[in-house]
C-alpha cells in the first residue's frame, strides 16, 4: 500500500508540474517538453496500475490498460480540461498526440519482434498436425464470429473495413497468460499445454496474414477502388507470398546474419542491431501495404532459429519494460469511455466478447478430438486459446488510426473480459479429475544427466563455472527462470537446458549432445579444483574470525549495533546454562532451541550445515567465545541462539578454539538477503570488552544475558 500511495503522489505531482507549463503547443521545444512530461506520467501510471492489479491477483496488463483509460483525454481529460496534462490532440484521429502514437507504434514493433523471437519452431513442427487444425479452426470460427457481430449488430456490410477488422481482431490469441498458468501448474509439457502453444503459433501466423489482407482491403477502400473477389484473392496471395517468402529468406539467411553480427560488439550491442533490422523490415512491409508488425514478427521468427534468440529477448528486456507498458497505457488512453454509453455499443461489445470466447472454445477444441484428446482435454485446449491481448490491441490501434474508433472500445472491452475470465475457468478445467488425452503423457525423450553436491554454496559455485566454460566455448547462456534456477545454453543447433537446484545440477539435451555435456562438467570441476588449490594458502592464513583485545571507541556505530542486536537476539532463544559438554552437543542444543521457538524449520538440516561449516573452518574466536554459523534454507530469516556453557568446550585444538563458554549460533537463509556478516561482526564487537564477557558468564538468567549484551 505504501508503494501504491507513493506512486499516486508522484503521478499527481508530475501532472501538476506539467499543468504549469505554458505555450501554444506549436513550438517544437514545448511539444518535446510535453512529451517528456507525459511519458513520465505514463510510466508512473503504468506502474501504479500494475501494482494494484498484481495485488488483486489479476493480470498486470489489465492494470496498465485501466490506468490509460483513467488518465486519458476522454476520462480525466474531460473532467479537468483546464489543467490535466492529457487532452484530445487537435486533428489527431486517435485522440493522442502524433509523438505519443509514434512511440506506441515503435512499442508494437518491439513487442511483435520479441514475440517472434520467442516462437519455438521445433515444437511447432513436432505438433504441427494437431496444432495446425487447432489454429486454423480457431481463426476460421473467430473471424466469422467477429465479422458477423459487425454485420448483425452494427448493420455493416461484409466488405466494410470495420467488419473486416472486427473479424481479424477476434482471431488474435494472447497465449502469455495461458502459458503462465500452465507453467505454474507444471502443465507446459502436457499434451494440452504443447498443443495450446503449437496452436498459438499457427493462430498468430494466420491472424497476421488476415491482418495483412485486411490492411490491403482497407487501403483499396480508401483509394476508392471497388472491392472484387478477384482483387481480394490477389491481395491474399500477395500477402501470403510476401509473408512466406520473407519468412523463408529470413530463416535461410538468419544464421549467417547472426554470425556476422557477432563481430559488431557485445551481446547488448548485437541485440540492438537485431532490433534495428526489425524496424527496417517493418518499414519495408509497410511500403508493401502490409503492417509493420508483420515485418517485425518475421524478423523475430527468423532469429528464433539462431542461437541468438534467447539472448535477444534477455538483452532487450529493458527496452521491453520501458516501451510495452507505454503501449498498453496509450491504448487505454485512446478509448473514449463515453462511447460505451451510446446505444448499442456496450451491448455489441459484450456480445462480441461472448461470441469471441465461444468461437475459440469450439473452433480450437473440436479438432483435438480427432487426435486422441478427451472432451475434457479439448475443453482445456479451447479455454487456453481464449485470452486476447497485445495483437488485438495493435489491430484496434491501426483501426483507430484509420478512423474506426468504435473498434478500439470493443477491443479493449474484449481484451479486459477475456483476460479476466480465462485464468479461473482454465484452472477449474485442469482441476477436473479426468485425463485430457487417451494415451498416458510422455516426456520429450531428452536424456538427462544429474550431479549432486554437498550444499547450495558449492552448487552455485560449480554452476557459475559451468556457465563460464560454456560461454568460452561460444555458447549463448541465459537464465530463463530465476525462481526455478533454469538456464539454457545454445550454439547453432546445440541446445543444453540446465536446472540448478539446491544441491543438484541437471542437464537435459539431445542424445548427440550428452557426451559434450559430460566433458563440460568434467572441465568445469577441474577448473574449480584449480581455483580451490590456489585458495588453500590464503584460506589457511587469513580466513579466521577473532576478537580484538580492546574495544574501539565508536559511539555512533555502537547505537546502530545495539539496534541490530536487539532485533535478532531474543530472550526465548537464550540458554542460561547449556547441558552439553562438547561442540556437537552444544550446537545440537542451540539448534533445537531455535526449532522450538519456530525460527528453524528443519532442525536436522540446519545442524548438519553448521557442523559442515565447523569442519571446513572452526569458529572459536578466542577469549572463550565461539560463534558457529551457516547459511541454511532451514530458516526463513536471520536467527540467533546464545548459550553459556557450565564448563569450557573445545571447538578446535588451536588457542582460539579451546575453553569456549560463550557460544553464539547464527543461521541465515541462503536465498534471502540479510545482515548476516554485519550481525556477526556486531556481536563480536560487543564482546571485545573483558568486563562484558565476565558479566555474561555471571548473569543469573536469560533476561540478564540479553540485557548485558545490549548494554553500551
Amino acid at each position: 500500500m505504501k508503494k501504491v500511495l507513493t506512486f499516486g503522489f508522484m503521478l499527481l505531482a508530475a501532472t501538476l508540474f506539467a499543468a504549469g507549463g505554458g505555450g501554444d503547443g506549436l513550438d517544437m521545444t514545448h511539444r518535446m517538453m510535453e512529451l517528456a512530461l507525459q511519458l513520465g506520467v505514463i510510466l508512473f501510471a503504468a506502474r501504479l496500475g500494475n501494482l494494484l492489479f498484481t495485488r488483486l491477483r489479476l493480470p498486470s496488463v489489465l492494470g496498465e490498460l485501466c490506468a490509460g483509460i483513467a488518465i486519458g483525454p476522454f476520462a480525466l481529460g474531460r473532467l479537468f480540461p483546464e489543467w490535466w496534462i492529457f487532452q484530445v490532440f487537435p486533428g489527431s484521429p486517435v485522440g493522442v498526440s502524433p509523438e505519443l502514437y509514434g512511440l506506441c507504434t515503435v512499442a508494437s514493433i518491439v513487442l511483435l519482434f520479441l514475440v517472434g523471437a520467442e516462437t519455438d519452431l521445433r515444437m511447432f513442427m513436432r505438433y504441427s498436425a494437431v496444432g495446425s487444425l487447432v489454429g486454423i479452426g480457431g481463426v476460421i470460427f473467430s473471424y466469422l464470429a467477429g465479422a458477423t457481430i459487425g454485420v448483425w449488430l452494427l448493420g455493416l456490410e461484409w466488405s466494410d473495413p470495420t467488419t473486416i477488422l472486427m473479424g481479424v481482431m477476434c482471431t488474435a490469441t494472447s497465449v502469455s497468460i495461458t502459458a503462465r498458468i500452465l507453467s505454474e501448474r507444471h502443465k507446459l509439457d502436457s499434451q494440452e499445454g504443447v498443443t495450446i502453444l503449437a496452436g498459438a503459433v499457427i493462430d498468430d501466423v494466420l491472424g497476421i496474414i488476415l491482418l495483412a489482407i485486411g490492411m490491403g482491403l482497407i487501403a483499396a477502400n480508401e483509394q476508392g477502388e471497388a472491392l472484387r473477389w478477384g482483387h481480394i484473392a490477389w491481395i491474399a496471395a500477395k500477402c501470403l507470398g510476401i509473408w512466406l517468402g520473407a519468412t523463408a529468406v529470413g530463416i535461410l539467411v538468419s544464421r549467417r546474419v547472426a554470425w556476422m553480427l557477432r563481430f559488431c560488439g557485445s551481446h547488448g550491442e548485437v541485440a540492438i542491431l537485431t532490433l534495428g533490422l526489425a524496424l527496417l523490415v517493418g518499414g519495408f512491409f509497410e511500403k508493401a501495404s502490409l503492417a509493420m508488425i508483420i515485418g517485425a514478427y518475421v524478423t523475430g521468427l527468423s532469429f528464433s532459429r539462431t542461437d541468438m534468440g534467447v539472448m535477444i529477448q534477455e538483452k532487450l528486456h529493458g527496452v521491453y519494460q520501458f516501451l510495452v507498458p507505454v503501449f498498453f497505457v496509450v491504448m487505454g488512453m485512446m478509448v473514449d469511455v463515453g462511447e460505451f454509453a451510446q446505444e448499442g455499443v456496450l451491448t455489441a461489445g459484450l456480445v462480441y466478447t461472448l461470441v469471441a470466447v465461444l468461437a475459440k472454445v469450439v473452433g480450437c477444441g473440436l479438432p483435438t478430438l480427432c487426435f486422441g484428446f478427451t472432451p475434457v482435454g479439448a475443453l482445456r485446449v479451447g479455454l487456453g486459446m481464449v485470452p486476447r491481448g497485445e495483437v488485438a490491441l495493435i489491430i484496434a490501434g491501426i483501426a483507430a488510426s484509420h478512423g474506426h474508433h468504435e473498434v478500439l472500445g470493443v477491443a479493449v472491452l474484449m481484451t479486459m473480459l477475456t483476460t479476466l475470465v480465462s485464468p479461473p475457468i482454465l484452472l477449474a478445467a485442469f482441476k477436473i479429475k479426468a485425463p485430457g488425452h487417451k494415451l498416458a503423457e510422455e516426456g520429450d525423450g531428452s536424456p538427462t544427466a544429474s550431479y549432486r553436491f554437498p550444499n547450495h554454496a558449492v552448487t552455485n559455485a560449480v554452476m557459475g563455472q559451468i556457465l563460464q566454460s560454456l560461454t568460452k566455448d561460444g555458447f549463448f547462456t541465459h537464465q530463463i527462470n530465476p525462481s526455478q534456477g533454469l538456464y539454457q545454453a545454445r550454439r547453432d543447433d546445440t541446445i543444453v537446458n540446465i536446472a540448478c537446484g539446491d544441491r543438484a545440477i541437471t542437464f537435459s539435451a539431445a542424445p548427440a549432445a550428452m557426451p559434450f555435456v559430460k566433458i563440460v562438467m568434467a572441465e568445469s570441476l577441474a577448473e574449480y579444483e584449480t581455483v580451490l588449490e590456489a585458495l588453500r594458502k590464503p584460506l589457511t592464513e587469513h580466513a579466521r574470525l577473532g576478537i580484538d583485545a580492546a574495544p574501539a571507541p565508536t559511539p555512533k556505530p555502537a547505537n546502530a549495533r545495539a539496534d541490530l542486536l536487539a532485533r535478532h537476539v531474543h530472550e526465548n532463544a537464550i540458554i542460561h546454562r547449556l547441558a552439553a559438554t562438547d561442540r556437537d552437543g552444544a550446537i545440537h542444543e542451540l539448534v533445537a532451541r531455535l526449532h522450538a521457538v519456530g525460527a528453524v524449520v528443519d532442525a536436522e538440516a540446519a545442524e548438519a550445515e553448521v557442523l559442515q561449516r565447523e569442519r571446513i573452518m572452526p569458529t572459536g574466536v578466542g577469549f572463550g567465545v565461539a560463534c558457529p554459523h551457516a547459511r541454511s534454507n532451514a530458516v526463513n530469516s536471520l536467527a540467533c541462539a546464545i548459550g553459556i556453557a557450565a564448563k569450557p568446550i573445545v571447538f578446535s585444538e588451536d588457542e582460539e578454539g579451546r575453553d569456549c563458554r560463550i557460544i553464539i549460533l547464527t543461521l541465515t537463509p541462503d536465498t534471502v538477503n540479510s545482515p548476516y556478516m554485519t550481525f556477526i561482526t556486531a556481536i563480536l564487537t560487543a564482546l571485545r570488552a573483558p568486563a562484558k564477557r565476565a558479566a555474561l558468564l555471571d548473569a543469573p538468567d536469560a533476561a540478564a544475558i540479553r540485557k548485558t549484551l545490549l548494554s553500551p
